[in-house]
C-alpha cells in the first residue's frame, strides 16, 4: 500500500498470439480502472535467448508476467529466471496441463497455439462470421430462415456487435432493425419463434447513443432520430412486435455483449460447441 499511483508494467509471454494471457491480465486489471498500466507483449517465443531479453526488460520495470507457453522446457526456464530475479510470473497453462496429464495418464502436446488449429470448429466459426456480415441489419430477409439466432431491435440496441460476437462463437446470426414505418418481412412470423430474441434498451441510453452518432455525422443536436419522443415511439413499437411474436426480450442497458450473449445461450439452451 506504500507505492501509490505507481505505473504497473505487465508482460505477456506466449509461444502463440498471447490472446489467453492478455484476457486474463485485463480481466484482473479491469478492477483497477484508475491504475496506470503499460503493456509489454511478446508473442511466438521459441528460444531462451528471447526469454533472456524479455526478463532483462521486465526487471527494469519490476514487471508482472502472464505466461502461456506450451513448451514445458521454455516455461520452466521462464519460471527459473523469475525466481532468480525476484519477478512474479503467472503460468497460465502448465499447472492445468500437468494436472490433466496426471489424471488422464496422457502426455500433453507441446504445440504452440494448439487451440487455434484449423479444425472443423474453426471453419464453422469463419462460416458463421461470413453469414453474420452477409445478413447484418436486415440486408437480405433470406437469412432469417437460415439463421440459428434472429435478433430484433431498434437502432442503437447493439444488434450488430452482439451478432458478431455470437458469430465468433460459431452461431449463424441474422439481425433485423425495427422501424415503425417499415413492415417486417413475413418470414419473421413464420419461422420457429424459439430462435428469435428481442433486444430493448432504456430511453435515455438510446437517446445518448443517438446524439453521439449524430455528432459524428456532423448533425447538430435536436434531430428527430435522437429525440426522446422518437425513441419512445420506436421502443413502444418494438414491445408490440415482441408481444405479437411471444419472443424473449433482453434489456441490454448496462450489460456487456458477453453478458447478453450468455443470457441468450441460457434462454435458447444453445449447444456448447461455442460457449
Amino acid at each position: 500500500m506504500e507505492k501509490k499511483n505507481q505505473t504497473l508494467h505487465y508482460f505477456i509471454l506466449s509461444d502463440s498470439i498471447g490472446e489467453t494471457a492478455l484476457k486474463v491480465a485485463r480481466a484482473a486489471l479491469v478492477h483497477f480502472p484508475s491504475a496506470k498500466t503499460v503493456l509489454h507483449k511478446y508473442t511466438f517465443i521459441s528460444n531462451i535467448e528471447k526469454i533472456d531479453e524479455i526478463i532483462h526488460d521486465a526487471v527494469k520495470y519490476d514487471g508482472l508476467l502472464f505466461m502461456t507457453i506450451a513448451n514445458s522446457e521454455l516455461a520452466s526456464y521462464v519460471e527459473a529466471k523469475c525466481i532468480e530475479t525476484g519477478l512474479i510470473c503467472y503460468n497460465l497453462i502448465q499447472p492445468f496441463t500437468l494436472e490433466i496429464e496426471r489424471r488422464l495418464g496422457v502426455n500433453p502436446t507441446s504445440l504452440a497455439g494448439a487451440q487455434h488449429e484449423l479444425s472443423d470448429e474453426y471453419f464453422d466459426r469463419i462460416e458463421a462470421m461470413e453469414f453474420c456480415m452477409k445478413y447484418d441489419d436486415g440486408k437480405d430477409p433470406k437469412g432469417i430462415g437460415e439463421a440459428e439466432i434472429v435478433l430484433l431491435g431498434i437502432s442503437r440496441t447493439g444488434k450488430t456487435p452482439l451478432s458478431m460476437y455470437l458469430a465468433t462463437l460459431g452461431y449463424k446470426v441474422c439481425n433485423l432493425p425495427l422501424i415503425p414505418e417499415n413492415d417486417l418481412p413475413s418470414i419473421v412470423f413464420e419461422i420457429n419463434k424459439n430462435k428469435i430474441i428481442g433486444l430493448t434498451n432504456n430511453i435515455e441510453v438510446v437517446n445518448k447513443h443517438r446524439e453521439i452518432r449524430m455528432l459524428e455525422y456532423g448533425i447538430p443536436k435536436g434531430s428527430r432520430y435522437a429525440s426522446e419522443n422518437r425513441v419512445k415511439q420506436e421502443l413502444d413499437y418494438a414491445d408490440e412486435v415482441y408481444r405479437t411474436l411471444g419472443c424473449p426480450v433482453i434489456n441490454v442497458a448496462d450489460r456487456s455483449i458477453e453478458e447478453t450473449a450468455h443470457i441468450i445461450s441460457e434462454i435458447m439452451k444453445l449447444t456448447p460447441h461455442a460457449f
